[in-house]
């Protein structure tokens, strides 16, 4: 690609122009945020998925990866400080817009944006469980180094709490019929970090389309959960087994073995108002776990 030698020198401005940071606001947690809140204000033809997939990165190689998906037609880019002029040859050749854009400071006047911006769906999910994340910061976070308290642990311990005052409620609307249920403290979807040992699997749970947490598992009524679509309210748990490599009757044995544990987390999310579906890499193994119970909501996963 010819964004490279531009990249390189808004890489070095970038470093020149960023102040020390505070000790809140350091780390890469600070920069994701910091790149999710600037792309809010831009429209996207991709609902901001593919920023939310680089918000970690800096920002202008963050514009590397997803210029291409913002609406071009609603933007208009002026070269307002002469920086894009001088600091590429190659400006010309991916257009002077990237070059403004991915700047470490964008001046007054050098982005316009025509109507109104919705902010993406997949943005707004992304700050949405950053701000969740911190409600609860000595559950879900390590961002002080500390070690993150086991709540599978403590809910198998307490007694189930009386609901909390509607007041102190921070999830979206419940719904009818199971308002009591849903504010029980167990059922408050904790982001926890993800098992380790399998990196391929905490990756394709982190690429399930617009997943709240990526990143992180779930800890829901007890259970650590693969992912949670906040707007769908649907809990998954991601099977990344090569499924396919075993014969008929290994892959039949293996159904059945894994089939109680299933239905034990769609029993946990549905006594909290969840959905619950299941991820698999292959239409047989779809079909190996639908035959044996047909309740169960089954997806392949064609991202991963």
């Amino acid at each position: 690609m010819r964004f490279r030698a531009c990249i390189a020198l808004l890489l070095v401005f970038s470093a020149c122009a960023t102040s020390t940071p505070t000790p809140g606001t350091r780390g890469t947690r600070s920069q994701r945020l910091t790149n999710l809140e600037r792309a809010a204000e831009l429209p996207w033809t991709d609902g901001g998925r593919c920023v939310v997939r680089e918000a970690s990165q800096p920002w202008p190689l963050l514009v590397e990866k997803c210029y291409r998906r913002l609406d071009h037609d609603r933007i208009e880019f002026h070269d307002t400080s002469g920086r894009c002029t001088v600091a590429s040859t190659d400006a010309a050749a991916v257009g002077i817009g990237f070059c403004v854009l991915a700047a470490p400071e964008i001046a007054v006047g050098a982005v316009i944006v025509l109507g109104v911006v919705v902010v993406g769906v997949a943005i707004k999910e992304a700050l949405d469980a950053y701000e969740l994340r911190h409600a609860y910061p000595e559950e879900a976070g390590a961002s002080r180094g500390t070690k993150v308290a086991s709540r599978e642990a403590e809910v198998q311990r307490k007694p189930k709490l009386k609901p909390e005052p509607a007041g102190q409620d921070w999830l979206p609307p419940v719904p009818p019929g199971s308002p009591e249920r849903e504010r029980s403290p167990e059922c408050r979807p904790v982001p926890v970090p993800h098992r380790g040992g399998n990196d391929p699997h905490n990756d394709c749970a982190d690429l399930l389309p617009q997943n709240s947490f990526p990143g992180w598992d779930v800890l829901v009524n007890g259970k650590q959960f693969d992912a949670l679509v906040l707007v769908t309210r649907t809990l998954w748990d991601v099977k990344t087994d090569e499924f396919d490599k075993h014969n008929l009757r290994s892959q039949q044995f293996f159904a059945r073995v894994k089939l109680p544990e299933l239905q034990r987390e769609k029993r946990l999310a549905e006594a909290c108002g969840y959905k619950f579906v299941v991820g698999v890499r292959s239409a047989a193994h779809k079909a190996a776990i639908e035959k044996l119970d047909n309740t169960l909501a089954v997806v392949v996963m064609d991202w991963c």
